[in-house]
Order: structure tokens, then sequence, then C-alpha cells
């Protein structure tokens, strides 16, 4: 069952000119930020903006005519869906596609796009296996499994062939890993063609059940992450054997770091990266130490993130970064006060995003007000400098958390 070097290359042969093969890029900023040489394979490039049409086109490509006639069903978070959608339209495939009721809408509507039909049904994707097998036996369609499956998992390990020929030396390639199917793919091929080069999994600390099964513990899975597209709570059985053959370790990482990576592929390489997609990078910025001065692939997975998420999450990164901040001002309620406080403001170099203006509050003084004030500023030391001017003024200055629409 475990898919072969042979039959990796089969599934490259099989997909090429129709699947993008994606650029595997040197990216320095990325490497001045966590100390290891990174090179990023891009693949939120591909049509659905995600790997996983490698593996869907493998599998829709080897059923029979029979199996074509009755058609797909598959259960996913967003990307499977897409790639299957996508791929099952394309070669007149009827599919259904069922995904958790809490998917994002971004992935929902485009999979609809793709003439799939979508079942919202239960909270995970383990609670949306009862619509599938309810499904599968009123229609007889064919499961196309997300990553337990040798056709899928050949298909991704394309991605292992396309870094190695690129001839970079890597030390390590980091892969986000969900129910397993990707980095049981590449490892087949990595580790066939370049042992020495170690592969490395990430999974989210709210979802550790590859990390978990590795070491014949129970899977303690739960929480909302970011990084749903590998919000797993069962990884595979099949990938789970690959896995112990081939991948060197499994790391976990805290949700703020996979907000980080989300962060900074927008910020420094102006790529979109969903939170599932960045996780190697967040490996990267959760480990600086043990990948430092290595060279290391990276996996940008997917992009296909709400577009309201991505703008709160780059507002959240630029407060942290003190580059906006929020300060309530008590002032008394007289002509005049909202201008000097403007004027402060600006004179220091801070620019005014918002305003609010408070005076019925019940914790004003009934001759007080207070203002709530949202500004940029160039980074913490700047700050500094304008929040002392204001207190400089004679006000009294409360640091608050910026809002999230303060962008």
């Amino acid at each position: 069952m475990i898919p072969t070097l042979d039959d990796i290359r089969a599934a490259a042969r099989l997909i090429d000119g129709v699947v993008l093969k994606t650029p595997f890029l040197p990216a320095p900023r990325l490497s001045e930020l966590t100390g290891a040489e990174v090179f990023v394979k891009y693949e939120n490039l591909q049509a659905t903006s995600s790997f996983k049409e490698r593996g869907a086109l493998v599998k829709l490509s080897s059923l029979s005519a029979a199996e074509r006639d009755r058609g797909v069903i598959a259960m996913s978070a967003g990307n499977h869906a897409q790639a299957v959608a996508y791929h099952a339209q394309r070669l007149k495939i009827p599919a259904t596609i069922v995904m958790p009721r809490h998917t994002p809408f971004v992935k929902v509507a485009a999979t609809r796009g793709f003439g799939a039909e979508v079942v919202l049904e239960g909270d995970t994707l383990a609670d949306s296996q009862t619509a599938v097998e309810r499904i599968m036996a009123e229609t007889g369609a064919t499961l196309v499994h997300p990553y337990d499956d040798p056709k899928v998992i050949a298909g991704q390990g394309t991605i292992g062939l396309e870094i190695l020929a690129e001839n970079v030396d890597l030390d390590a390639v980091i892969v986000p890993v969900g129910g397993g199917g990707l980095i049981s793919g590449i490892a087949i091929a990595v580790k066939t063609l370049a042992p020495d080069v170690a592969m490395i999994g990430v999974e989210t600390e709210f979802y550790p059940s590859m990390w978990a099964a590795l070491r014949d513990l129970p899977a303690k899975c739960g929480g909302d992450s970011l990084a749903e597209g590998i919000a797993v709570k069962n990884c595979g059985a099949l990938a789970l054997e690959v896995v112990r053959r081939h991948v060197d370790d499994v790391l976990l990482v805290p949700e703020r770091a996979i907000e980080q990576a989300v962060a900074e592929y927008l910020a420094r390489q102006k790529t979109m990266a969903e939170g599932a997609g960045a996780a190697g990078l967040a490996a990267l910025l959760a480990n600086p130490d043990r990948f430092r001065g290595r060279r290391v692939g990276l996996i940008l997975a997917g992009g296909n993130i709400d577009p309201r998420l991505a703008a709160s999450i780059m507002v959240r990164e630029l407060a942290r970064e003190q580059r906006i901040v929020a300060v309530r001002v008590f002032i008394n309620d007289r002509p005049g006060v909202l201008a000097d406080i403007a004027r402060i403001i600006g004179e220091q170099g801070g620019n005014i995003l918002e305003v609010l203006h408070h005076r019925t509050m019940l914790t004003v003084p009934a001759k007080g007000a207070i203002v709530d004030v949202t500004f940029e500023t160039r980074g913490a030391d700047h700050a500094v400098e304008i929040i002392g001017a204001l207190s400089d003024g004679d006000y009294r200055v409360e640091q608050l958390d910026p809002p999230a629409h303060g962008a």
C-alpha cells in the first residue's frame, strides 16, 4: 500500500502540464529573520492556492469509467475540497464535498464555484465522517480521502521530486502535518534520493495527532486553531507508517508562532499564507537555535485565508511591534483640548488613525472627558516618545490595546 519512488515519479508524469511546478526560491528576508538559510516552495500559487491539487488529480485519474459515473465524495476543511472539485469539474466527474460547519467562507464559496455540491456538517473533519458514510451508501460515490490514500500520497510526493531537482543541497525540509499525506509523500521522495536531508513535520499544539501517535500517546486535540487545515484529530494509518520510517521529527508550535508566520510571509515575502500553510515558518520562529545556520526548505502549503482574518493578523502584528498604539487620555472638557492632543501627536511624527471621545461614562468626572486615540508610530521607541510628550503636556495617559480595525 505504501507508495514507492516509482509511484511518485509516475504521478509526476501524470500531472505534468496540468498542475503547476511551483517555484522553489531563496527567501533572504526570512533568512535574516530566522537565522536559517531559507528556501520556500510556493504551493499557494496553484490554481486552487494549495498543494492538494497534486494528490487529488492522481486519485481522480485512477478511477474506472463506472466509478467516474457514480461520482466522488471528499471530506475537507477547504483545500482538499477545492482541489477535488476543481479537477473533478475538469474531468467531468460529479463531486460532493462534506465540510465542517465552521469552514471559512472563502473556502466554501471557492469549492461551490468549482461546481461541487457542498454539504456543511459537523464541527471537525472527524465529525463530518458520518455524513460522508451516509452519502456513499446512498450514491455509491468513491471516497477521495484527503491524506490516507496511496494515490494521494504519491501525488503530494511530487513536491519532493521538484525540490530535489533544484539541487539546493538542503539540510532539512519542514512540512506542515495534519493527517500526514503531504509529509508522507515528500518524505518517501526525499529520503529515497537524499537520505541525509532531515524531514521535519510541524503540527499546532492544539492538534498534536501525529506527534502523539509517534509516541504511542493519546492525542489531546481541541481548540480554535488559526491552522484549521492541519487541525486533525487523527492522523492517517498509512501516513503514520510512512512517517515512522522516513520522518526525523515532528515539532509542535504555538498559535502565536503560526500567527506571526502568516504576518511575516505577507510583510516580508509579499505572499499570502493561510495558518496551516505557514506552519513550517512557524517552526523556524519557535525553534531558532535548532535551525540557525542550516539550509532549510519550507513548504508554503496553501494561501486560502479569509481576507478579514489576514487583515486582523496584520493589525495585531503592528500592535505587538507598537507601530499601532492606542492610548486613553483624561482631559478637562473644554474647547481646544482635542486640537491640542492632535497637535502634540502630529509634532512628534505620529499619524492619528482613530479618535473616540467619551463624556457620559460614569467613570468620567462630570466636568471631564476621556479621549481614546489610536495612532501609527515608527516603533516602540517612537511610541514612548509620543506618550511622553502627551504626559509632558499635563495629560494623564494610559496605554490600551488598539482596536482590531485600527488600520
